[in-house]
């Protein structure tokens, strides 16, 4: 008898054998490639007219750390935190009579691969007698390659008694005043081995690793009944283990240590209209959620309504449509290094390319799949196609999206100077948007009264209104490339049942003119 556990022992060992190999192959596994071929070959005899598969292994682990005081004793306790999981899997993904079918399953095994197969064409059989139209896909080459994000080590090889003294030593340092009452410190690291092989000829293999972290500070004053946050979030980025140090733990342990206490006897703001200066630790989620969302084709097609609303850039507003300022322009990227969605294919096959999404202010370009460009008259797809799991059917999703830096040698401090009374915002805080990410209010980290063209004190309780258009029209001056970095999101979620993927956005710290800014809590 199988039991679970020599089940998932068995397929963890196949995995790693299939996955395999030194860095610099530069094609595919030949194990990999005869499994795929087994679902080509079923899916060709049952006369479907488009099959691909994907083979997948995930690998997510997290290390945390939490100091924080003992109910009733005061006495500092230290709280670790360990998460490690493993996925292994395929998905079988075809078109027959005009229909998408799917399937999956976790036993890797071409006699499983050809049954789940079969499926996928029942599946797909089924939904043709609803269809509203054939299913047509966008050109695409065929390619045979094997791609991997760069990284120099593994952090599934560094011990993770290691990863949590420099989280110990990390939370020690934020909790060395009194006055702060908690400290966290996490690591997280995700791999995504994937084979992909397709009915036009496509065997590709890619490997990418994604490393984040981040370290927290509240600070809580008994007698005001206050309790205010400090984090300090470095980039995630597609990277490895070497990029830790890097991040420099102790060093900024020490800065928010400072600044949550800063930021408890910070007054709160004064509301009104006021300039804004947004640094990239704070404005990459404004893009994400007001640029990257509303330019998705599906989302505008309506796809999403049901879950998460649909767009105001409706599909007669592209090539027309302003809803920037000059200045501004956007980027869809799957290329650019270290990107947390930079990849070598999408899970169409397609090679990823950069993308003009809104052009000098003007929005030209949603992003797009292999099924979505012909609905937006649209001959290629731009690469925009990803499932979370091999369990999971692939649909568009967000790539990175870059905010264009503006004139070299434009500095933090030009765009201050320019600023008589306002606010520079820095780091992630709650945020609201409707359902058309038309309307919205972004909060922050810690925020900094501009005033007099000079960076006063911290201030408390802000946030920011605006409508989409309105706020990127209101962008008169952005810093330039120097000033240029990248932060993103790990976990965006789209979709029923929901999926999650990981983007970035990067962007030089840029100014934004009278913005209604309130006082929150």
């Amino acid at each position: 008898m199988i039991t679970r556990r020599t089940f998932l022992g068995s397929s963890a060992l196949l995995a790693r054998e299939l996955f395999a190999g030194p860095a610099d192959l530069k094609t595919p596994s030949p194990e990999l490639e005869k499994l795929g071929a087994a679902a080509l070959r079923e899916a060709k005899r049952l006369k479907a007219t488009y099959c691909d598969i994907r083979i997948t292994r995930y690998r997510n682990q997290s290390v945390a750390l939490r100091l924080t005081p003992e109910r009733g004793t005061g006495k500092t306790l230290a709280v670790p935190g360990v998460s490690d999981r493993d996925s292994f899997g395929f998905g079988v993904r075809v078109i027959a009579d005009g229909a998408w079918g799917f399937a999956a399953s976790p036993e890797v095994t071409p006699s499983e691969i050809a049954r789940i197969t079969g499926e996928a064409v029942t599946v797909a059989r089924t939904n043709a007698t609803l269809k509203s139209r054939p299913v047509v896909l966008a050109p695409v080459k065929a390619y045979r390659d094997r791609w991997r994000s760069p990284f120099q080590r593994s952090p599934f090889e560094v011990p993770v008694g290691e990863k949590l003294e420099l989280l110990r030593a990390a939370a020690a340092e934020i909790k060395k005043e009194k006055r702060v009452f908690a400290a966290g410190a996490m690591l997280r690291f995700r791999s995504e081995d994937k084979y992909f092989a397709s009915s036009e000829g496509s065997s590709i293999q890619q490997l990418v690793i994604h490393t984040y972290a981040i370290l927290s500070a509240t600070g809580v004053d008994f007698a005001k009944g206050i309790t205010r946050t400090r984090n300090y979030s470095p980039a995630p980025l597609e990277a490895g283990f070497e990029y830790v140090p890097i991040m420099n733990f102790q060093e900024n342990a020490r800065r928010i240590r400072e600044e949550v206490l800063e930021h408890l006897a910070a007054p709160p703001v004064q509301p009104g209209k006021k300039d804004l200066v947004l640094l990239p630790s704070h404005l990459w989620l404004t893009i994400h959620e007001s640029i990257g969302h509303p330019t998705e084709l599906d989302r505008a097609l309506g796809y999403e309504a049901n879950f998460a609303g649909t767009s105001f850039l409706t599909p007669d507003k592209m090539g027309k449509e302003r809803i920037a300022s000059e200045i501004v322009t956007f980027y869809g990227d799957r290329i650019y290094e270290q990107g947390l969605a930079t990849a070598g294919y999408d899970d169409d096959g397609v090679k990823t390319v950069r993308f003009p999404i809104i052009d000098k202010g003007v929005f030209v370009h949603y992003q797009t799949t292999r099924e979505m460009a012909p609905l937006a008259g649209e001959k290629q797809s731009n690469g925009c196609c990803y499932a979370q799991s091999w369990s999971s059917i692939p649909f568009q999703r967000m790539p990175n999206i870059w905010l264009d830096p503006g004139k070299p040698g434009t500095t933090l401090e030009d765009l201050i100077a320019g600023v008589d009374d306002g606010v520079l915002i820095d780091g992630n805080g709650s945020f609201s948007i409707d359902q058309q990410r038309y309307n919205f209010q972004f909060g922050g980290d810690a925020f900094y009264q501009i005033k007099g063209g000079k960076k006063r004190g911290m201030l408390a309780r802000v946030a920011y209104q605006a409508r989409t258009p309105d706020f990127w029209q209101a962008c008169d001056a952005i810093a330039g490339p120097s000033l240029w970095q990248q932060y993103g999101a790990p976990n965006d979620g789209k979709g029923e049942p929901m999926q999650v993927n990981a983007v970035s956005h990067g962007c030089s710290p840029a100014r934004f003119r009278r913005i209604n800014v309130i006082q929150t809590d």
